[in-house]
């Protein structure tokens, strides 16, 4: 398990993070500058807190209070830098040995055989980094690290050099490796289809404080915070003033409009809503809660899935505007200046209490 409880000032905001990751994927998510590098190079000893406590496997990596700081190589920390840090000057082979403790093993070619069976560099152990492919880069970074026998593995943006293509190929490899390795894993991303398909929890990091860890489902569904709903996805939102709490009434302020869900609370000041969730309203005298009375504005997309940009009674600029993605399959989509009905059901709802 790892316990992480540390502070670092850094240049226009302080770095506060409080965590705990036990076996699994944990996954960092957060827009770019928010700390999420740091925290992993503070785990790793590559920088140093200001003050706080950082355990590994009941092993005290730093403590503030106790003066304890021990360097990166007596930490068994496996981090993947974004570009991998290969040695350009290595082949693959090479590469892999540098990752390897004389200590660890009787017979070091043995084990780097062993890695490059496993991640699948057969053919390319003698070609050098700039020789093989992206993916190939990430595999011979990853082996090395395996190598080295770390506790826990850190990867920092490991999918965001990639094209979209060899991006989903990665993606599945390290699903697999994640499985095999049944090892704590902390995966920093901005990117949340990456937190989705890989990661088991989540914290939410935002200029520097992180958000209490919740399962990945937990995120899309109930974001803790409007700043962690726009990083799940969230595109719409409005302040909310509660009508009647008891009946889940209340006024969408931005949008013009009083809606009803029973995940309403007292404390709930705005409400928010995915672009996926909502629907054409064919029949208006069917039995169908919160319709919005729109306008489109724009239309985009020709495939089986198309946004729509709409303005509502609230108006039609700001966050009075609608951003809807539509399955064109189920009902003849309005043009630009129609005005049509939209509904939303209300457990599709989400509220925040900021």
């Amino acid at each position: 398990m790892l316990i992480a409880k540390f502070k670092k000032q850094l240049h226009s905001f302080q770095l506060d993070v409080d965590f705990q990751a036990d076996m699994g994927v944990l996954g960092i998510l957060g827009p770019s500058g928010c700390g999420k590098s740091m925290t992993l190079k503070c785990i790793a000893g590559i920088e140093t807190p200001d003050s706080g406590y950082i355990e590994l496997d009941g092993v005290v990596m730093y403590d503030s209070a106790s003066n304890i700081n021990l360097t990166p190589q007596n930490r068994r920390v496996g981090y993947l830098f974004q570009h991998y840090a290969l040695f350009p000057t290595m082949t693959v082979e090479q590469n892999l040995l540098a990752g390897v403790r004389p200590e660890d093993f009787d017979d070091p070619h043995a084990e780097v055989l062993k890695v490059i069976q496993t991640l699948n560099l057969e053919g390319i152990e003698k070609k050098k980094p700039h020789l093989i492919s992206g993916g190939q880069r990430q595999r011979v970074a990853l082996g090395r690290i395996l190598l080295n026998q770390p506790k826990i593995l850190m990867l920092d943006e490991p999918l965001s050099a990639l094209d979209q293509f060899l991006k989903w190929q990665v993606q599945l490899e390290l699903v697999e490796l994640f499985e095999r390795l049944q090892k704590t894993v902390l995966l920093v991303t901005h990117n949340r289809e990456e937190i989705f398909q890989l990661c088991d929890t989540v914290t939410v990091l935002t200029d520097g404080k992180n958000e209490v860890k919740q399962s990945v489902s937990e995120l899309f569904t109930a974001p803790q915070s409007l700043s962690a709903g726009v990083l799940a996805g969230c595109r719409n939102f409005s302040r909310v003033e509660i009508l009647n709490l008891e009946q889940g009434l209340f006024n969408a302020l931005d949008w013009g409009v009083n809606l009803r869900s029973s995940k309403l609370t007292a404390s709930s000041k705005h409400c928010g809503a995915y672009s996926q969730s909502f629907k054409v309203v064919a029949d208006l005298n069917a039995e169908t809660q919160n319709i919005l009375p729109v306008t489109c504005l724009h239309r985009f997309g020709k495939g089986v899935t198309e946004s729509l940009v709409c303005s509502t009674p609230g108006g039609s600029s700001g966050a009075s505007i609608l951003y809807t993605e539509l399955d064109a399959r189920d009902t003849a989509l309005p043009n630009v200046n129609d005005q049509f009905h939209l509904a939303i059901a209300p457990p599709d709802l989400v509220f925040f209490d900021n």
